[in-house]
């Protein structure tokens, strides 16, 4: 089912940590590509890999972490699935203490591993972390693209030239995140994706997320799953989830982490004006893979056409975009977050870019192939409350014409974030 082996964007930034720190640390979900992104890295460098998903490597970090971690001197040891050894953690800061050069490890891990019971030395100062996400758009296209550049080098009185864009139509779309990004099953058919996502969410619940985190119900982590999967994105009440599930309200927090940890979600916080009130505000959840939700929920390209209109399908469109926008921030040249915007008044923003200047760029993801000054009223919102901070709102939609709608307001096609 493997797809042919794709450079990964974010290999480039892999190489410059290995350069200048002790340890670089490739999180990510399972079958995500982590293993052969490290074999890419170390290809033209000495080095050892070990995995401890094989029983006899894991049998001896855990026998002698000191001894496991000191096997490779004079180049760089790399362990993968280091989720299975938090012990090794202590090891290797034992280890750094006495050698400190540049790329001595490198480390995988399918999970969270600064949220990893037992794991009790965050190597801080020591190491930085690489999250890697399924294949983007551009990836596929061998292609590294960068939205956020693009977005903030926008000009107010110039309409961007972007006619070499791709044409896509709608169903194009719809068929592009019913696919599943991980390498493994990028291009398998839909009867073998759906089995393979069976597989792995049950393997990932019941393994990772319920022995690792400590989750005592692992049925309770699949119905939120499958109930985060059949909203698209929703904000995150915990007496609304409870209601639906039927479980307490104050157990979801303790589920919704055990999630993230292990990549099956993303939660965007809110933006807003006041720092202090971002982190009380409701998160945006949805699935980190709009592919697995679309199998978990037995959607295909065609159902979707037929309930275009639905606040189902809009949402999945839109986590289709968020989670573009997500792996492009790995390698993008502006550093950037990416929150969601809604106010009491139930204006709101589907998804909100801010830079280290804390200046803004709103989108709207619409499904729609035709655009109207209505579907702009969210974004003119923002741009009142952000005043000066307010750097461009963006409209994507499934037309084909990029269009001026007002002072720092665009039109733009949906593929602009992959051939830019």
């Amino acid at each position: 089912m493997a797809t042919n082996l794709v450079r990964r964007n974010a290999l480039g930034l892999a190489e410059e940590i290995l350069n200048d720190t002790p340890v670089l640390s490739v999180s990510g979900a399972r079958q995500v590509g982590k293993s052969t992104l490290v074999a890419m890295l170390l290809k033209d460098r000495p080095s050892k890999l070990v995995n401890l998903d094989v029983s006899n490597a894991l049998s001896s970090a855990k026998a002698d972490p000191d001894g496991f971690v000191r096997q490779f001197p004079d180049g760089t040891l790399a362990i993968d699935e280091i989720q299975r050894a938090p012990e090794l953690f202590r090891a290797l800061k034992g280890a750094l203490e006495e050698d400190r050069r540049p790329g001595r490890f490198v480390i995988t891990g399918s999970s969270n591993l600064l949220n990893l019971k037992g794991a009790e030395e965050s190597l801080a100062g020591r190491a930085e972390t690489l999250h890697l996400r399924g294949l983007s758009r551009g990836e596929r296209a061998q292609r590294r693209e960068d939205f956020a550049r693009f977005v903030w080098n926008l000009q107010d009185s110039e309409v961007p030239d972007i006619s070499y864009i791709e044409d896509v139509s709608r169903g194009e779309y719809l068929e592009m995140l019913t696919r599943v990004s991980f390498p493994e099953v990028a291009d398998a058919t839909e009867r073998r994706r759906d089995r393979w996502v069976d597989a792995y969410v049950e393997r990932v619940l019941t393994k990772d997320a319920s022995a690792l985190f400590g989750v005592q119900y692992p049925d309770r982590l699949s119905a939120l799953t499958r109930t985060l999967a059949a909203m698209g994105t929703s904000e995150f009440v915990a007496a609304k989830f409870a209601n639906r599930l039927d479980v307490p309200a104050r157990s979801l927090p303790g589920y919704l982490d055990a999630l993230r940890s292990v990549f099956l979600i993303d939660a965007l916080p809110a933006w807003g004006t006041n720092l202090g009130k971002r982190a009380i505000s409701k998160p945006k959840v949805f699935l980190s893979d709009p592919g697995v939700a679309a199998s978990l929920t037995g959607v295909d390209a065609p159902s979707l056409e037929d309930q275009i209109a639905s606040v189902f399908t809009g949402g999945l469109l839109e986590s289709f975009v968020a989670t573009e926008l997500l792996k492009q921030h790995t390698w993008s040249d502006v550093s950037f977050r990416l929150f969601h915007f809604r106010t009491s008044t139930g204006k709101e923003v589907d998804l909100v870019l801010e830079n280290r200047r804390r200046e803004i760029v709103g989108i709207e993801v619409k499904a729609s192939t035709s655009i109207g000054a209505r579907d702009f009223n969210g974004l003119k919102a923002l741009k009142d409350i952000a005043a000066e901070k307010f750097h461009a709102g963006i409209v994507l939609y499934t037309g084909r014409d990029v269009l001026p709608m007002g002072e720092r307001l665009w039109a733009m096609p949906i593929s602009t974030l992959w051939n830019v």
